[in-house]
């Protein structure tokens, strides 16, 4: 019996030739909320509702999957900053629990919340530089984003 070989693959350097897009640039622009392609445009429309398209160069936001990452990273950036210094705290001075939780408490969801917002944003943004999901201009239109 005869076997058929596959088509051999062909490479092309045609992804070479996109536009390069910045990644710091894209992450700042994000954690700011702008838009991560011209920086003038709103990301969000609602506190974590990121609009549909750019207003000023018309972006399409809507392929973009933050997910839970967003929240995952804050966990961590807030835990790197509440927890060394509830140690500190309670190895040199041994406050009372109650005035420690009197701190570290709203200090942790003050910080959450405010961290949330820019660090979605420049998740976006970092999926915006690297063409992820529906972000690659030459994705296949039978294939949906996500």
């Amino acid at each position: 019996m005869e076997t058929v070989s596959p088509r051999p693959t062909v490479w092309s350097q045609e992804p070479a030739l996109k536009e390069k897009r910045n990644v710091w640039q894209a992450l700042k622009r994000g954690f700011r909320g702008r838009c991560p392609r011209c920086g003038e445009g709103k990301l969000f429309r609602a506190f974590l509702k990121v609009d549909n398209n750019c207003s000023v160069c018309g972006l399409d936001f809507t392929p973009h999957r933050a997910d839970d990452l967003p929240a995952y990273l804050v966990i961590v950036i807030v835990g790197h900053i509440v927890v060394p210094m509830a140690l500190f705290v309670e190895t040199d001075y041994s406050p009372p629990v109650w005035l420690q939780l009197s701190i570290y408490l709203p200090l942790t969801l003050v910080l959450s919340l405010a961290l949330l917002q820019p660090v979605k944003g420049a998740v976006v943004g970092v999926q915006w530089a690297l063409r992820m999901h529906g972000f690659d201009d030459t994705a296949p239109d039978d294939i949906a984003p996500g």
